[in-house]
């Protein structure tokens, strides 16, 4: 048990301050963690016109800030009891951090990990000298079993984040942090449980009261917000899991009445948002933040955003907590995706053409060059086709009013997809499918350059001798972008010259397997 008084309404805020503020000060983290670097970010500070710096808790030997409050709360267990067992429950971060604390000290330390964790998350906990147990589909059922093993065991149960003592363990940052830039005007933290947050906000509050403190959740796992709008911790239906070190249904006890007394707002964004931080991230740092990890930053940039310096008197000192690292590699491919989604540098539409000769071409006109980062196209009837279409955007929103005028104004029926979750994340992939009636059709991939007039080179030398029957490209980066395309002809020699014209390498695909299980007629 804590001998820190919790944070109840008889409590002052000064009491609870000088509980916390004592205990981290006097932590003994550093037998484990290390002192992270504070990162100036140059490229987002010139966009944002405010000086923004990088708390990097990913350079913990466990990549996430994690390390500190597990190891605080251990130490106090084997100042107690010497010869404890330690039993925790986690999927993630937690996990590697109640391991590596435990092999430190000298602790026995179970960790009980749902049977749905990553081979490589499991690994890394038993590397780390963890004796891992396998148990439930999801972290709730871990979790009750992992409390129900250390009742039945004796051993010491270590929650992940309403625990004052894992609280003053988070706190060790915020003490890194003023004392490696004293003039900071806000400090943006990410928040899952609030753990961090409440360590981190109790200490700021109490050195510079003057600095304000955000915290930061994803739209979709908003337990803080929720909490402060009910005014006592409530548990959420669902979260969204892209953010999975933050997906938390209820905030801790402890931690929400420390965030209500010492944050001075909350910030949600959303996974695209999200996305976008991750490569500025990378962008200015090369460092690859997990999604978690990039919260803070995100929310620092929809802060900035709001309140850009052109209408403050200078600009103002930020600063975010890069909290943790461990990335499952095939994550990137999402974020890659929707990055620019998250900028505002890319729409996403669905539109109906007419499904007649060069109605292609004619919408590729209508956007005034602007270049389509990805085009899904199906033959639907004899009439229309649906399309789903990306727009690489300069200008952000200003330049998103002007492309749905454009399209209004040429009679297209349409709808703005940027915000609708179920479209970006699966109907994008499934446009197209069987055609209502059989069609004669040669289908081509393609290798397109990757330069401004590509696409109407093609639709040029193509597009008005034969009617496109399938079409799906996606730009990502490359020197060439591959193209799969389907022309209604009978045979590949009415077709050859013009490809030859086209000079672009290609192959005849009609005889694939895949293609003719899910893409054509019975």
């Amino acid at each position: 048990m804590s001998n820190l008084a919790l944070a109840q309404d008889d409590n002052t805020d000064s009491e609870l301050m000088q509980h916390y503020l004592r205990e981290i000060l006097l932590s003994p983290v550093y037998q484990a963690a290390v002192e992270t670097p504070l990162d100036a970010m140059p490229k987002l500070s010139q966009r944002l016109g405010h000086n923004v710096l990088l708390k990097r808790e990913d350079k913990q030997p466990v990549h996430s800030f994690k390390l500190r409050g597990a190891f605080h709360k251990l130490h106090k267990v084997q100042q107690q009891n010497p010869e404890a067992r330690i039993v925790c429950a986690s999927a993630g971060n937690h996990a590697q951090g109640v391991a590596l604390s435990a092999s430190k000290l000298g602790l026995n330390a179970t960790i009980v990990m749902p049977i749905t964790t990553p081979e490589i998350k499991v690994a890394a906990v038993k590397a780390l000298g963890g004796n891992v147990v396998l148990h439930g589909t999801a972290f709730d059922e871990a979790n009750s079993y992992a409390i129900n093993l250390a009742k039945t065991e004796g051993a010491q149960y270590i929650p992940p984040f309403d625990d004052a003592d894992v609280i003053a363990g988070q706190g060790t940052v915020a003490k890194e942090l003023l004392s490696q830039h004293n003039q900071l005007n806000t400090v943006f933290i990410p928040v899952g449980g609030g753990g961090l947050l409440a360590g981190m906000a109790v200490y700021i509050k109490a050195i510079q009261p003057n600095v304000r403190v955000i915290g930061v959740e994803p739209e979709d796992a908003a337990c803080l917000k929720a909490a402060l709008h009910a005014g006592e911790p409530v548990t959420l239906g669902r979260v969204g899991l892209f953010a999975d070190g933050v997906a938390v249904k209820r905030i801790g006890n402890e931690t929400f009445n420390l965030a209500k007394r010492f944050c001075d707002d909350v910030i949600t964004v959303t996974s695209d948002e999200i996305c976008a931080a991750i490569k500025d991230i990378f962008d200015d740092l090369r460092a690859v933040a997990e999604p978690a990890g990039a919260l803070a930053l995100a929310g620092l940039k929809k802060y900035s955003q709001q309140r850009p310096s052109s209408v403050l008197a200078k600009p103002q000192q930020l600063a975010a907590v890069l909290s943790g690292a461990n990335l499952n590699f095939d994550t990137l491919r999402y974020v890659s995706e929707r990055c620019e989604l998250g900028e505002k540098k890319e729409a996403v539409f669905a539109v109906t053409i007419p499904e007649e000769k060069g109605s292609f071409r004619r919408f590729c006109q209508t956007l005034g060059g602007r270049a389509i980062t990805e085009f899904n196209y199906r033959y639907a009837s004899d009439n229309k086709a649906h399309i789903f279409v990306g727009i690489k955007l300069r200008y952000g929103q200003q330049e998103l009013n002007t492309v749905t005028t454009l399209l209004a104004e040429a009679g297209y029926d349409f709808q703005d997809l940027s915000d609708d979750e179920l479209a970006k994340l699966h109907v994008r992939y499934m446009v197209g499918g069987m055609p209502p009636r059989q069609i004669t059709e040669q289908v081509y991939q393609f290798n397109f350059p990757e330069y401004p007039g590509a696409l109407m080179n093609f639709l040029n030398t193509l597009g008005e001798h034969w009617n496109i029957t399938l079409f799906h490209y996606r730009n990502h980066g490359a020197a060439t972008g591959d193209v799969l395309a389907g022309f209604e002809i009978a045979e590949h020699a009415d077709i050859k010259p013009h490809l030859e014209t086209l000079g672009y390498q290609y192959q005849l695909v009609s005889n694939n397997r895949s293609y003719q299980t899910f893409l054509t007629a019975v």
